[in-house]
Parts: structure tokens; C-alpha cells; sequence
């Protein structure tokens, strides 16, 4: 077995480190804290995907924030978006006035983050920024900022570290590509 693989699932290729992803993100904390200079920003996590991201970079960011989540399904369960995004649970925090930092483990499409943060700028938010891990700029197909991106990658996709197929592989502690299995 190769080095980039894990003895867990030989059908996933490690991409990036669980020692590369907490580097990555403590450097994006310290940019973000740079940014708000002392504002309290609110991190709003897109479930489930970005659970692991959004924490870890709240924790990396010496600032004091707050933390919220919201849902959307574009993908069901498969590994394309189905190009339809509807939401699913909403904030529960007012965000009005507030710095807001839309938290996502990957941005693909665009379609998810485009439609969540026009639902957000309906809310009177004081600025309005996206990070995410992973940008994958080949796959888009609605332009969206990203102001924050851990790593620009291609059209692979990925698990780990809160992404998922089909539910499984959220809780490895590392972004691997799923390969196709020889077997």
C-alpha cells in the first residue's frame, strides 16, 4: 500500500494532510482576524459539510465569535449537485448589522453558496464574506466570491474532514479523492 493511503479505505487517496489542513487553516484564522481587525464576526457553517472546517477555523481566528449553521441540499445522495438548492434549516441568530463569514468545505458549483448568500444579504449583514477549504474553481457554474480558500483544487471529488459520499467518510481527519476500486 502507498503512503497517500489509508489502511481504513484503500479506495481513497489522501489530498491533503490532517497536519496540512490545521497549518492551512490557522493561517486563514489569522487572515480573517486581520480583516475584522477587533469587529465580532459571526461564522455561519453550512451543515454538514463544513462542520469540521467552520470550528476549526473559529478556534484559529483570535477574535471573539459567534457560531451558527444552516442547511441546504443540492446533492441528495449522490456526487453531483442536482443544480436545485433548497434550504433546509435556517440561522437562528439574528445577523443584522453582523459580520458574517459564510463557512463551506467546498465550493464546487456555486449554486449552494450563491443562493445562501443571497439569502443572507436579505438580512441587512453588515459585510459578507466565504471561506472555504477547498475551491474548486473547474466546476463552477455560477460565479461566487471566495475570499477565504484553503486550496484550490480541480473537479476530483472529495471526502473527509466533514465532506461526505453519501454520508460516509465525514469523520477522517484528512481530504482524500475517492478512486475507483480495482477490485
Amino acid at each position: 500500500m502507498s503512503a497517500d493511503r489509508t489502511s481504513a479505505d484503500p479506495a481513497i487517496r489522501v489530498l491533503f494532510t490532517a497536519e496540512q489542513i490545521a497549518r492551512r487553516v490557522r493561517e486563514l484564522g489569522l487572515e480573517i482576524a486581520r480583516d475584522l481587525d477587533t469587529r465580532r464576526p459571526i461564522f455561519v457553517g453550512v451543515l454538514k459539510g463544513a462542520c469540521m472546517f467552520q470550528c476549526d477555523l473559529a478556534r484559529a481566528t483570535p477574535l471573539d465569535v459567534d457560531l451558527d449553521f444552516l442547511s441546504v441540499s443540492s446533492y441528495g445522495a449522490g456526487t453531483t449537485s442536482s443544480g436545485q438548492v433548497r434550504l433546509i434549516s435556517d440561522l437562528r441568530e439574528d445577523v443584522a448589522g453582523r459580520h458574517v463569514i459564510l463557512c463551506e468545505g467546498v465550493v464546487d458549483s456555486g449554486l449552494s453558496v450563491s443562493f445562501i448568500l443571497n439569502h443572507l444579504k436579505t438580512r441587512g449583514v453588515a459585510s459578507l464574506k466565504v471561506a472555504t477549504l477547498l475551491d474548486k474553481m473547474p466546476c463552477r457554474k455560477v460565479q461566487v466570491p471566495v475570499d477565504y480558500a484553503g486550496w484550490k483544487i480541480g473537479s476530483e471529488f472529495v471526502v473527509g474532514y466533514g465532506m461526505d459520499a453519501g454520508e460516509r467518510y465525514r469523520n477522517l481527519p484528512y481530504v482524500g479523492v475517492l478512486e475507483e476500486s480495482n477490485s
